[in-house]
Formats: structure tokens, C-alpha cells, sequence
């Protein structure tokens, strides 16, 4: 008797198949916020200031 899990290429059923994309989208999820978690702060934050300019020498004293 044939496994009715398996169609008659051996491919797992539509909701087997839908529960391995959806594990694998996890798996992805989970690798992308580790590695956000792990790089984060990845910069300095932003200044919404300027800075004042400084003077430099032109050297025409």
C-alpha cells in the first residue's frame, strides 16, 4: 500500500511542503535578527546638529 503522505514522484504532500517553507522562513528570521542583535549599534547615531566651522591658518599672517 502507498504511503498517502507521497505522491508518485516521492514529493511530500502541499502541507508538508508548506510547513518546510515556513520553517525555513523562520530559520531565515531568526539568523536576520541574530545578526542585526549582534551588529547593533552599528554606527554612531546620527547629529542633527552642524558643527561649528573652524578657522583655519591661510597663511597670510
Amino acid at each position: 500500500m502507498e504511503n498517502p503522505k507521497h505522491t508518485a514522484e516521492g514529493e511530500p504532500d502541499e502541507k508538508a511542503k508548506r510547513n518546510r517553507e515556513e520553517a525555513r522562513q523562520r530559520r531565515l528570521e531568526r539568523s536576520l535578527e541574530k545578526g542585526l542583535e549582534d551588529s547593533f549599534p552599528a554606527s554612531d547615531p546620527v547629529n542633527v546638529t552642524q558643527p561649528v566651522p573652524s578657522h583655519r591658518k591661510t597663511g597670510r599672517e
